[in-house]
């Protein structure tokens, strides 16, 4: 270097590099004369990505919403809608079969949602995060509520896709289930790494850039990734390459690999401009501070159970970045997972397909199975006979339900029955030497457990309309158990019981889930006495709130 004495001590970093590069530019000199190495990258990167069927479901402007073909012959009820970044294209989330997030999540049995928000032309240069975030989002996840009918669904971001659903999860908590978020940008308050450094206000204004060139060009972009790590970008990975240009698989996993890499688009100016100062500069969505479109983001009103999935080794956003969001939410019921990968490889590696994804996919299910006729008839037997009643929905089969019975000296059975009222009343019925009856009303629903000591029933109230439903079909195939007399209920004489037995409430069961005006009416008293009575009735048998689901 000039100024430099001719014996002073070269740079340790100096030698290793100039090898590293020599191989490079032999490699190089290999791909222009069209040998072997040129040959094996030419047909890794002609190889298909993003290969599992989908069809897309809604457009509006750019944007397109696939939905996913199925794996299994039956879905989960709630769909997860995964929310990809405005940069790159999100088949890395589908680049192989063997490798494909897409793919673990069907293999589930989740219905599988994906946007696509392609490439904005000059035109979008002033979409901002509120179009994308309150505009876009919210009317594809609008879709796929009423596509599933579930009233709120699951959200899966990756990296600017995740801070996206954080933003959307606290301005429309109502429509969030469960809200994932994969190496999100979430916090930056010296935790975002070398970005963070580049992005603060003392080096870069943001502004600058989009009044050159309307939109933030793709290929920006990507080279201030390619910088975060330039000998491993643009030297190493080839060094890695030579070594093993004749595995025909390396090789097909490279160019799919590349070929993504260089798939960059460009951002929408107004949106990156919002992101860099407000999240990145300002650090507004942690603070709780930041405004979309006018409205406050509160992510104290994010109440809907958080997973957050963070690489190790994430030197684009690292976990700090990332975890100390779950200190601000309004969640109860957040997990992280923390895996020693990349910002890639979370997507993209053999260990996080083994490790993570399989987990990832449970937590969904295991956040999406409300209660169901199976929990509250779980609900009423653990109180008449105190066994623990355990239900899960198998993994991969939404079909089936494995039941779990146990008393305090160990498991008593465990089975896998079909998802379906008859048989679980069966199996329980079977194997505890009990009679079962479940009525289905307004106020709730009763579980009725017969044993040979007698009637326990077990009032489950506000419960869901889903639930109300399987039980009324479970009601007309399991036969009903001895009841309680109306009279045994506290102001009850046998004028009001025998006009209450007339109209159809028959017993104490019917009586304590019974609406007040149906009461009333049936019995010719106002509907003051009437919930007396309703709530006599619920003190009788012991009303209960709804069991959580078990997992």
């Amino acid at each position: 270097m000039a100024g430099e004495s001719e014996d002073q001590p070269e740079n340790p970093f100096q030698r290793p590099l100039r090898f590293q590069r020599q191989v490079f530019d032999q490699a190089l000199a290999d791909l222009r004369r069209g040998s072997v190495f040129g040959d094996r990258l030419a047909e890794g990167m002609a190889v298909e990505v993003g290969e599992t069927p989908s069809r897309v479901v809604h457009t509006e402007n750019k944007l397109e919403l696939l939905q996913y073909e199925p794996l299994t012959d039956h879905q989960h009820p709630v769909p997860i809608l995964i929310v990809y970044a405005l940069i790159n294209r999100p088949y890395i989330l589908d680049l192989q079969p063997d490798r494909s997030i897409v793919r673990r999540l069907l293999e589930a049995g989740h219905d599988v949602y994906l946007i696509d928000w392609n490439e904005p032309s000059r035109l979008d240069s002033h979409l901002g995060l509120e179009d994308y975030v309150s505009r876009y989002l919210d009317n594809a996840v609008d879709v796929v509520r009423e596509r599933s009918g579930q009233e709120a669904i699951n959200l899966l971001g990756y990296c600017m896709g995740g801070t996206m659903a954080a933003i959307y999860s606290a301005l429309f908590p109502a429509k969030v289930n469960a809200l994932g978020m994969m190496a999100p940008a979430l916090h930056f308050e010296d935790t975002g790494g070398v970005l963070e450094r580049w992005g603060d206000r003392a080096h870069f204004d943001p502004r600058t850039l989009t009044a050159t060139y309307g939109n933030v060009p793709g290929e920006f972009l990507a080279a201030g990734f390619d910088l975060l790590d330039p000998v491993a970008n643009n030297v190493t990975k080839y060094v890695h390459l030579l070594d093993r240009v004749e595995n025909e698989d390396f090789v097909r996993n490279f160019g799919r690999m590349e070929r993504w890499l260089a798939d960059d688009v460009d951002h929408a100016g107004d949106a990156y401009v919002e992101f860099i100062e407000e999240i990145y500069q300002q650090n507004r969505l942690a603070e709780n501070t930041l405004t979309v479109g006018g409205e406050r983001v509160d992510v104290g009103a994010i109440e809907a159970p958080i997973l957050q999935i963070l690489g190790e080794y994430d030197s684009l956003v690292p976990p700090a970045a990332s975890k100390p969001f779950n200190d601000v939410v309004g969640s109860e019921d957040v997990t992280t997972i923390e895996y020693p990968r990349g910002h890639v490889g979370l997507a993209m590696s053999n260990g996080a397909h083994r490790d993570v994804w399989p987990e990832v996919a449970e937590w969904y299910l295991e956040h999406s199975i409300k209660p169901t006729f199976a929990d509250v008839l779980g609900d009423g037997i653990e109180r008449a006979l105190g066994i623990d009643v355990e239900t899960d929905v198998t993994e991969g089969g939404a079909d089936e339900l494995e039941i779990g019975l146990a008393d305090s000296r160990g498991e008593i059975a465990r089975a896998i029955v079909p998802y379906d009222a008859t048989a679980v009343e069966e199996f329980l019925e079977e194997t505890l030497g009990v009679e079962i009856g479940l009525v289905s009303g307004p106020g709730g629903i009763a579980v009725e457990v017969q044993t040979d000591e007698g009637l326990v029933t077990t009032v489950v109230t506000t419960v869901g309309e889903a639930i109300r439903s399987e039980v009324e079909e479970a009601v007309r195939a399991v036969d009903l158990a001895a009841t309680y007399d109306l009279e045994e209920v506290e102001g009850i004489g046998p004028t009001y019981a025998g006009r209450l037995r007339s109209a159809g409430i028959d017993s104490v069961s019917k009586l304590a889930v019974a609406s007040p005006e149906r009461v009333a009416d049936g019995a010719g008293a106002s509907e003051t006495l009437a919930e007396r009575w309703i709530q006599s009735a619920r003190e009788l048998v012991g009303a209960t709130e709804p069991p959580a689901a078990s997992s």
